[in-house]
């Protein structure tokens, strides 16, 4: 129930996200989702994309530093209150959140909020004992 997401650290100028995209275009890797917090020097872009390793090869191929990271990957209803319900679980648990993002397939419908946990395998444990609908990679990729 572990997602793989690829983080590549890019230097903060223009043109940068333009060549990541670019790159993964030509390879045709279809990013799924994505993050980018910057600072002035650098940036790092937090991926999940359809093909992992074919997107961490390429971009090692032109020069970007790329590191693999597992996330966890919850689908909750897109409605007020659906973070907070995880929220509340977890915290109950003393789990702490690293960094999450967000994407809605459909508005109305359901969300899918990346985590990154400090402990994933007590967080996956938690959630699923609460109801909540971890998905798997190969979910995530599909979308």
């Amino acid at each position: 129930m572990k997602v793989e997401q690829i983080s590549i650290f890019m230097e903060n100028k223009p043109g940068s996200l333009e060549n990541v995209t670019r790159i993964l275009k030509d390879a045709d890797i279809n990013i799924r989702t994505l993050s980018l917090a910057d600072t002035s020097d650098f940036g790092i872009l937090r991926l999940i994309v359809n093909d992992v390793d074919a997107a961490k090869k390429v971009l090692k191929e032109n020069g970007f530093t790329v590191s693999r990271t597992t996330v966890i990957a919850v689908e909750v209803p897109d409605q007020p209150g659906g973070l907070h319900r995880i929220m509340s679980v977890i915290a109950a648990q003393n789990i702490n959140v690293d960094y999450l993002y967000a994407f809605v397939e459909k508005s109305g419908e359901n969300a899918v909020i990346i985590f990154r946990f400090n402990d994933p395998d007590a967080a996956i444990d938690v959630l699923q004992k609460n109801n909540f609908t971890v998905l798997s990679g190969e979910k995530l990729y599909s979308f």
